[in-house]
């Protein structure tokens, strides 16, 4: 029995914390914006990148950075946000095509491979299909 009520309320807790969500995806980054409650079921946003990274063993892993943001900060941050976008739009006009990236390491994550490289791939169990 007590078991079951851990788990309950374990579940109470998560159901009651996360709010809303919404995720962007943007080239090599999500962005996640989740509404969550306090407690005092009182909101907030976290905002959190997240980026694939592989290590040199070829595994991954997800590096993420989060923001928290509080209600009596919504406004003051909008209007700054606003401002540098409006900032950058102005100042900086062009735009990058959806496969240009900002990241000074974005090639860490690719490998030059010669198409004659990629025979009898299949039959060694390389998955060659993109994973988004």
């Amino acid at each position: 029995m007590e078991g079951e009520i851990d788990k309950k309320e374990v579940l109470e807790k998560v159901e009651r914390q996360e709010i809303f969500s919404k995720s962007l995806r943007a080239g090599k980054r999500t962005y996640f914006f989740d509404v969550k409650a306090t407690r005092r079921n009182d909101y907030y946003l976290t905002i959190t990148e997240s980026k694939k990274r592989f290590n040199k063993d070829g595994r991954f892993h997800y590096e993420k950075h989060k923001i928290f943001l509080y209600k009596e900060d919504f406004d003051a941050f909008m209007e700054y946000l606003d401002e540098v976008v409006s900032y950058i739009k102005t100042a900086n006009p062009q735009v990058l095509d959806q496969n240009d990236s900002c990241d000074d390491d974005s090639t860490d994550e690719y490998t030059n491979v010669e198409f004659d490289d990629l025979e009898g791939a299949e039959s060694t169990g390389v998955n060659l299909e993109k994973s988004e």
